[in-house]
């Protein structure tokens, strides 16, 4: 792909389509506007009640399209939530897969989704009925409530014939599915894959990241020296990757993806980032580019003094301080088993755009950091190759390179 190539680059992929649908809006247009205008679209909970301060980046429930009769015994919010992304006109996913199955056949499109709640929102419900009036909705656990459960209703719903599963490992599950695309295409299982994440929002996870001790009061404010913890979000990013052909020399391409697993803590990322470097080494070694030829890295900055620390301490490791750098999680919040999907995403959007996104909410950059954070939304620069990561608990680490094939 280019002389300064270095290690073993695998075959770019054409990323043929996309969607998402978050805080901010429905589609990559109203993702796109908000990355420019750099105003958050968080605020308190309205889905449930919790009893402490909290911020985060809710979907208004009105949006949200119902599930087909047919499918009823799927419909969640996390199934709900993918649906819309699905069925955005502008963005054009829905008719993207058809016409892979057309292509392909409907037995070599396959579904790999990342999530890290799935149906717990309505498994709440269920209990709470549960206990406080003795009866309960109708309920179905394999459909609703586990974690492929989403995957299998797309799937349904398409009327896909490819391998269907859900990669769940927190932070990092919709960057993993990507990378689990990218091998199930590079292996000749499948020619297409629709991949990415859904999450939604639920008690569970407000209350668990609470008990950490590193949710934010005030909406969450990632890389600022002031930092105080996270913000949650929901939402969904779906992508379609399909095999390469000359009839995709004009879409951004996957080029590579990076994984590591350094174990450090449960919940803790290794402080020096020993694991994201390796990540990120590796995303870039498939690439087939060199660190220097990244024009902009979409950081996982979770807005938590270790997290964020930890990465950039690895990122000043790989690339030095002249890479461009931001966070995006102070605009729709932490979006957990979909962060991966949507942020990648938002590197596409980059890369067709030729913009570098801000960091939402950030003041002033922690001294301590040396790497050139992104402030403000920059338009009209070059983009050529960008990296997004995604760092999970247990020291699950990605990195996912996007390119334009040509360059």
């Amino acid at each position: 792909m280019n002389p300064e190539s270095v290690g073993s680059a695998v075959q770019p992929l054409p990323v043929t389509a996309c969607s998402t649908y978050s805080a901010c809006g429905l589609g990559t247009g109203r993702l796109y506007e908000a990355l420019l205008n750099g105003e958050h679209c968080l605020h308190s909970p309205r889905l449930f009640e919790i009893d402490f301060p909290a911020w985060c980046g809710e979907i208004v429930d009105d949006h949200l399209p119902k599930v087909s009769p047919s499918l009823q015994e799927y419909s969640t919010r996390n199934a709900r939530i993918a649906l819309a992304a699905l069925d955005h006109p502008e963005d054009g996913l829905r008719d993207a897969v058809k016409r892979a199955i057309d292509r392909y056949g409907a037995h070599r499109v396959g579904i790999i989704l990342g999530t890290s709640t799935s149906g717990i929102y309505e498994t709440e419900n269920f209990y709470n009925d549960l206990e406080e009036q003795g009866v309960t909705v109708s309920f179905h656990l394999t459909r609703q409530h586990l974690w492929v459960a989403t995957a299998r209703f797309l799937k349904s719903e398409l009327g896909l014939e490819g391998p269907c599963y859900a990669i769940s490992t927190a932070c990092s599950s919709s960057s993993k599915a990507l990378a689990s695309s990218q091998r199930l295409i590079t292996a000749g299982v499948c020619d297409a894959v629709l991949t990415g994440g859904v999450d939604s929002l639920c008690r569970m996870t407000m209350y668990g990241f609470k008990s950490l001790e590193i949710m934010s009061e005030q909406p969450c404010k990632p890389l600022d020296a002031t930092r105080n913890g996270i913000s949650l979000g929901e939402g969904a990013g779906l992508l379609l990757v399909e095999k390469p052909d000359d009839v995709f020399s004009d879409c951004v391409h996957l080029l590579g993806c990076g994984e590591s697993s350094d174990a450090h803590h449960m919940t803790a990322p290794h402080p020096q980032g020993k694991g994201a470097i390796i990540a990120m080494r590796a995303a870039l070694t498939q690439a087939g580019i060199a660190e220097q030829q990244i024009d902009y890295v979409n950081l996982h900055a979770t807005g938590t003094v270790l997290n964020d620390s930890a990465e950039m301490r690895a990122v000043e490791q790989v690339f030095g301080t002249n890479t461009h750098c931001g966070g995006t999680k102070g605009l729709i919040g932490h979006t957990l088993g979909a962060a991966g999907g949507i942020e990648t995403i938002i590197t596409w959007l980059a890369l067709k755009n030729r913009f570098r996104p801000g960091t939402c909410n950030l003041k002033q950059v922690d001294p301590s950091f040396h790497c050139a954070v992104v402030r403000d939304s920059e338009t009209d620069v070059p983009v050529a190759f960008t990296m997004n990561n995604n760092f999970g608990f247990g020291g699950n680490n990605t990195a996912v390179v996007l390119g334009w094939p040509h360059d």
